[in-house]
């Protein structure tokens, strides 16, 4: 039987980190609240995305338990070769989905916006985007409450 080789991981998270990546969000479902949902594995989108965001960080990164990259799925050390752990972080702005109450996450990949959007636009509502592109991960997460006044950051290591 065959495998997928540590260097074949890698060149899929190579060719992954060319293409766009997204964080979008989502107010998900207000059962969830009382009993949170597994998420499934065959999704293919959010169940009430608000709004996406384009990656702010990307980098590679290697397991490391003094790692600078702290996350939930443990320490990880960044790397300038590539490797088949991608570091990604993305910071929202104040006014994202400001008033809203996020439930959901999910990365996305390959995401195209609509054409004659303003240049340097890095925020989309579902409506502005032309493709919605790959979901990649889903988390549902405890509900947050938006604040105009808080800037929100997710950090995220995906390991292929």
């Amino acid at each position: 039987m065959a495998i997928l080789t540590t260097s074949g991981r890698t060149a899929i998270a190579v060719a992954l980190a060319a293409q766009p990546i997204h964080l979008a969000w989502g107010t998900g479902d207000s059962a969830w609240d009382a009993a949170p949902e597994a998420e499934p594995t065959a999704a293919t989108a959010l169940v009430n995305e608000l709004g996406r965001r384009a990656v702010s960080a990307l980098k590679y990164c290697t397991p490391d338990p003094a790692g600078e990259i702290d996350v939930p799925t443990g320490r990880y050390r960044e790397t300038a070769e590539p490797s088949n752990h991608l570091y990604v972080r993305f910071n929202f702005e104040y006014a994202d989905a400001s008033a809203a109450k996020i439930r959901e996450l999910g990365v996305f990949s390959g995401a195209a916006p609509k054409s004659g959007l303003p240049p340097g636009q890095t925020y989309f509502a579902p409506t502005e985007l032309e493709k919605a592109g790959t979901l990649l991960a889903l988390q549902r997460i405890p509900a947050i409450t938006r604040s105009p006044s808080t800037r929100q950051s997710f950090e995220l290591v995906l390991t292929l």
